[in-house]
């Protein structure tokens, strides 16, 4: 088979990390999506987070893809639904600290969803949910919380990171750890292979 090219659309550290660390060969091109404009959308029509995860990465994978239409491009999206509320990066302390308080003494979903194009057209999508606990935190917690995590938090959803500082604040965690770190690596590494992308 023909080796493919592959393009990771998106600006995440963390996801370079993790296709890297796994041997794979990527560029990466950053997608120049109105988020905010998409996951409304969804939601104005009632759709589930699942629904707008998948949209988003779609949304972002075709944006890279119109530009490079030779690649496989893999687009991926988080959104966190803690009952009913729906949560996304933070940007700043102060959001951050208002995120935490909201999760304090909570449990809450959190949704990947990463999709795969070539040019205009959608060859994989893949849905992964986690479900986490948070411990109760009271205003001291967190911002000792902060301070220890520092400002790389305000690019990760919810506020925390678990493979850091973030993994103290939970009593319980069940879901893939790769997806809740943002990219499901082993159904990716399964379906890069599907499409021509050479894995290890």
């Amino acid at each position: 088979m023909t080796k493919t090219a592959l393009i990771l659309a998106s600006g995440s550290a963390t996801r370079r990390r993790l296709l890297a660390a796994a041997g794979v060969d990527f560029s990466v091109a950053k997608p120049t999506v109105d988020e905010a404009a998409i996951r409304d959308a969804v939601r104005d029509a009632n759709g589930s987070t699942e629904t707008a995860v998948g949209e988003l990465a779609l949304a972002k994978a075709l944006d890279v893809g119109r530009r490079h239409t030779h690649a496989l491009v893999i687009g991926a999206d988080q959104i966190l639904d803690c009952a009913g509320l729906w949560l996304g990066k933070p940007g700043s302390r102060a959001e951050a600290r208002a995120q935490l308080e909201a999760l304090s003494g909570r449990a809450h979903r959190l949704v990947t969803g990463i999709c795969a194009t070539r040019g205009s057209e959608e060859v994989w999508r893949h849905i992964d949910t986690a479900s986490l606990v948070m411990k109760s935190l009271d205003a001291a917690a967190i911002e000792r919380y902060l301070d220890a995590a520092g400002p790389g938090i305000f690019d990760s959803v919810g506020a925390y990171q678990i493979e850091g500082h973030g993994l103290q604040l939970f009593t319980e965690v069940r879901g893939d750890f790769f997806g809740i770190l943002g990219l499901p690596m082993i159904p990716l590494l399964a379906a890069l292979a599907r499409h021509g992308v050479t894995v290890p």
